[in-house]
C-alpha cells in the first residue's frame, strides 16, 4: 500500500522536488523542502458517481473562497481546503485502475468535535457556516453541478415516501401506521422552501448539505471557527438546508437512535447560540429567510425522519442498521423532535429576531 500512495503522489505538484545541498566532495546531497503536511483521499465512487463533478464543484467553491480570504488579509491555505493540482493541471489524479484521488493542505492547530461540549462551540461553527455561505453569496449557483439530484427537495422526497407506503415492499407498513400519519398530516410543509426557491421569493445558494459540527475545524486556542470542510456535497440549494440540518443535530437532546423518546427534545439554548453566530457572520441573509429559520429545523428533522421511515418500510435498503427495528426507532425520535420544535416555534422565532437585531 505504502508504494501504491508514493506512486499517486507522485502525480501531484506538492513542491517536494529535490534540491541540491551542501558542497561536499564524497556524496551527492540534497534536500527535499516540506513546507506542510499534505492529505490524501481516494473519492468514493459508491456515493459520488461522478468524482469529476465532484471535485469540479468543489474547486470552483474553493478557488472563489480563496480569492476572498486573501482579499480580507487571511490564510487561503488554513481557513479553506486548499487543493494541490496535478502534474496536469486536475484536482485529482485518475488512476489505471478507475480510482479518483486528490490531495489537499493539512490544516493544523485546529480540532473537530463530534458532539458540541458547549453553546458556545456551536456559536463559533455558526459562525463558521455563516461565514462560508457569505463568502459564496455572489457564486453564481447554478454553476454546481447536482452530485446528488434532489437531495433536499422535501416535495420528491414526500412523493417517494408515498410511493414506499404504497408499494409496502417488506410488508411493514402495518407496524408503522401511526409515524405515517404523521408524515401524511404534514405533506403541505414539505412544498415550503422548494416553492420559494422556485418563485425566487429565497435566494439560490451555494449550499454544504453536511453541516455537522465536526464539519467545522475549531481554533486550538481560540475555540473559534477556522475551515469548514468535507466540501463534496456543495449544489445549489438553500442556507435553511444547511442551518436547519445543522440544528436537527445539534439542537436534539438526545441520539438520533435513542428509544426512550423521554429522552428526546429540541434544546432552546444551542438553538440560540447557533442562530446567533450563523446571523452575526450572513449580513447577507434576507428578511424572508431569516422568517423561516425556525421552520427549516422543522422540515429538515421532518425530512430526515420521512427517509428512516420510507426505509424502513422499503426493507433497510439504504441506511445501514443493526436491528430489525432501528430505522424506524430513528423515524419517532426525528419525529419527536419535530413535534417539540412545534411546540417551542413561537419561541425560537423570537430569538431570530432578537439575533437579527
Amino acid at each position: 500500500m505504502a508504494e501504491q500512495i508514493t506512486d499517486i503522489l507522485k502525480h501531484f505538484n506538492l513542491g517536494l522536488a529535490p534540491q541540491p545541498f551542501g558542497n561536499g566532495h564524497i556524496n551527492d546531497t540534497y534536500i527535499v523542502p516540506v513546507k506542510n503536511s499534505f492529505v490524501l483521499q481516494k473519492i468514493n465512487k459508491n456515493v459520488f458517481r461522478d468524482p469529476v463533478a465532484v471535485m469540479e464543484n468543489v474547486k470552483a467553491v474553493t478557488d472563489h473562497l480563496r480569492g476572498k480570504i486573501v482579499a480580507a488579509g487571511g490564510d487561503p491555505t488554513r481557513e479553506t481546503l486548499f487543493f494541490i493540482d496535478t502534474y496536469d493541471g486536475a484536482p485529482y489524479y485518475k488512476s489505471d485502475d478507475d480510482e479518483y484521488y486528490r490531495v489537499y493542505i493539512y490544516v493544523d492547530g485546529v480540532k473537530s468535535f463530534d458532539a458540541a461540549e458547549s453553546p458556545i462551540q456551536l456559536y463559533h461553527a455558526a459562525k463558521a457556516f455563516g461565514k462560508f455561505q457569505d463568502m459564496l453569496a455572489d457564486f453564481p449557483a447554478a454553476r454546481l453541478h447536482e452530485v446528488i439530484p434532489s437531495f433536499h427537495d422535501t416535495v420528491k422526497r414526500f412523493g417517494d415516501f408515498e410511493r414506499s407506503v404504497a408499494a409496502n415492499p417488506s410488508g411493514r407498513a402495518g407496524n408503522a401506521a401511526p409515524e405515517i400519519a404523521f408524515v401524511t398530516e404534514r405533506k403541505s410543509d414539505c412544498g415550503t422552501v422548494v416553492d420559494a426557491l422556485r418563485s425566487g421569493e429565497i435566494p439560490m445558494r451555494v449550499t454544504h448539505n453536511d453541516t455537522k459540527l465536526n464539519n467545522v475545524l475549531l481554533d486550538d486556542e481560540t475555540g473559534e471557527g477556522v475551515c469548514v470542510i468535507d466540501l463534496d456535497t456543495v449544489m445549489p440549494g438553500s442556507l435553511l438546508y444547511d442551518f436547519g440540518d445543522a440544528l436537527r443535530f445539534a439542537g436534539s437532546t438526545g441520539a438520533e437512535d435513542e428509544p426512550d423518546l423521554s429522552r428526546i427534545s429540541f434544546d432552546l439554548t444551542n438553538f440560540e447560540f447557533f442562530t446567533r453566530g450563523f446571523i452575526e457572520a450572513l449580513p447577507s441573509i434576507t428578511e424572508r429567510e431569516c422568517e423561516l429559520l425556525p421552520f427549516s429545523v422543522k422540515l429538515m428533522t421532518l425530512e430526515c425522519g420521512m427517509r428512516f421511515l420510507a426505509d424502513y418500510i422499503d426493507g433497510d435498503v439504504y441506511f445501514k442498521t443493526a436491528y430489525p427495528e432501528h430505522n424506524l426507532i430513528r423515524a419517532r425520535t426525528q419525529f419527536k423532535l419535530v413535534s417539540d420544535i412545534e411546540e417551542k416555534m413561537d419561541v425560537m422565532t423570537d430569538i431570530v429576531r432578537n439575533c437579527r437585531g
